[in-house]
């Protein structure tokens, strides 16, 4: 008998495993996720234009020593910028390289090239500018490292299109295990930053007495918008920070069932609109909603994507009346 329930549970846990890791799935919802994280990308990238030299070249704010000894010389920390950064010329025909890369990566065209040159791209502008990195730069190179792995330009893609044109024979959207699979890391990702941030935020008082949230609320250094009214309601700040934590730390065991994780992935937006609008972390936010995106189930965009196309669908014309 014992022999025959652990033979059960053998065969249990492999096929749970197959299940999760390598059942095919329709790749819009990496697809949608691929568009928004790589115009993130792009725009993140874009900005170092304003001042390209002043940040990333040899005479610039950060040099080549002081990069490698914040990043306590690790080998790992590699960058293609270095070998560019010594002629603005040169570094300039990089970063505007760099740039068309990115944009191909967001609009889908040779997306398996594209991708593995945009995550190239991503880590080498992190590792040239430590003093730089933020979380916004770490979500975007969580994201950028799980969409090269293929079937990102399975749908809603210049690739897709193509193919189409190419008069491929494609009965509707291909079902995809490596676009299960790169959704899967994504979710569990997510899950271990959730967890992580909500476990850390016990080690702090503010957060078991309740007033952690006007902590971020009142500081001046990140503060978009005054909310300091909320002063006068402190039962509202008790509320905030209690459910932010509570939150946090129960994201991981919630998002998984699927009556609880219309809730869960629901409570992520107000939270990171409200980091977006009150801290004026606007791309952070963003962001990190991007990333959640990894739980929304494919046929609801499907869904969407046929309510957009029958709403811009030109009406059908009444026929006329003899």
């Amino acid at each position: 008998m014992i022999r025959e329930y652990l033979h059960e549970l053998y065969r249990g846990v492999i096929d749970g495993w197959n299940r999760f890791w390598f059942t095919p799935t329709d790749p819009a919802t990496l697809g949608l996720i691929r568009i928004l994280a790589g115009a993130m990308i792009f725009y993140t990238h874009l900005v170092w234009s304003l001042d390209l030299d002043g940040f990333l070249g040899a005479g610039g704010r950060m040099s080549h020593d002081l990069a490698n000894r914040m990043q306590g010389q690790s080998p790992f920390a590699w960058s293609y910028l270095p070998l560019v950064d010594g002629s603005p010329a040169l570094l300039w025909s990089a970063h505007l390289v760099a740039l068309a890369i990115l944009l191909m990566f967001t609009l889908g065209l040779y997306t398996r090239i594209t991708g593995v040159l945009s995550f190239i791209i991503t880590i080498s502008y992190a590792h040239r500018v430590p003093g730089a990195l933020f979380g916004l730069d770490q979500i975007n190179g969580l994201l950028i490292m799980y969409l090269m792995l293929g079937a990102a330009g399975e749908a809603y893609s210049l690739d897709y299109w193509l193919k189409r044109r190419r008069n491929v024979r494609m009965d509707g959207p291909r079902q995809s295990t490596v676009a299960n699979i790169s959704i899967r890391l994504i979710q569990i990702h997510m899950c271990i930053i959730y967890l992580f941030a909500g476990l850390s935020k016990l080690g702090g008082e503010t957060w078991w007495d309740g007033s952690a949230m006007w902590g971020a609320l009142a500081n001046s250094e990140y503060q978009s918008l005054d909310m300091t009214w909320l002063a006068a309601y402190p039962l509202v700040i008790n509320a905030l920070t209690q459910i932010s934590v509570a939150w946090e730390l129960t994201y991981t065991f919630l998002v998984w069932p699927r009556l609880t994780r219309p809730l869960v992935i629901g409570m992520a937006i107000p939270l990171h609109l409200g980091i977006a609008i009150c801290m004026g972390m606007i791309t952070f936010g963003l962001a990190m909603l991007i990333a959640n995106l990894a739980f929304v189930s494919p046929w609801i965009i499907r869904r969407l994507e046929q309510a957009i196309a029958d709403r811009l669908r030109p009406a059908a014309k009444e026929p006329l009346v003899a």
